[in-house]
């Protein structure tokens, strides 16, 4: 039985120098290992994670729903809601331009109350009961001085 080996010519076979064998990479395709060091959202709703070698990547979008009759969702506590049959099929859209919507990320969404207002607003009610109490005692006092008269 005849055995043929070949090994090629020039650089598309096996070859040899007279230099010790190395191994080195002459370029790369990957990054550095990396953890992810933060997270920002857009305004659109892409969550892209930013990481520690300083690359950032899209991981996710948040997606908004809408119903054809609001009134038609079941609230389930919390400031959350069900869909029910009489709310209509969800309609799942990206923000932006289809939905209309969009996120102000970083933002903390401002209390439309007067605090200072509606704690003032409290003590003057406070005030009015315990005047309240004290006419109810003194009127009290007055009927049980009366009895005592006539008796």
């Amino acid at each position: 039985m005849n055995i043929d080996l070949d090994f090629g010519s020039g650089f598309t076979g096996i070859t040899q120098t007279s230099s010790s064998s190395v191994i080195s990479a002459l370029q790369q395709d990957g990054s550095a290992s990396a953890s992810l060091s933060e997270i920002n959202i857009d305004q659109y709703g892409n969550i892209v994670g930013v990481f520690s070698n300083g690359s950032s990547k899209d991981l996710a979008q948040i997606m908004v729903a809408t119903f054809s009759n609001l009134n038609g969702l079941i609230s389930v506590g919390d400031n959350m809601y069900s869909a029910y049959a009489n709310s209509g099929i969800p309609y799942i859209t990206a923000l932006g331009s289809d939905s209309g919507t969009t996120i102000q990320s970083g933002a903390l969404e401002q209390s439309n109350v007067d605090l200072s207002e509606e704690f003032s607003k409290m003590i003057v009610a406070q005030r009015g009961f315990q005047a309240n109490a004290r006419v109810v005692t003194t009127a009290d006092s007055l009927l049980q001085e009366i009895t005592n008269l006539i008796r």
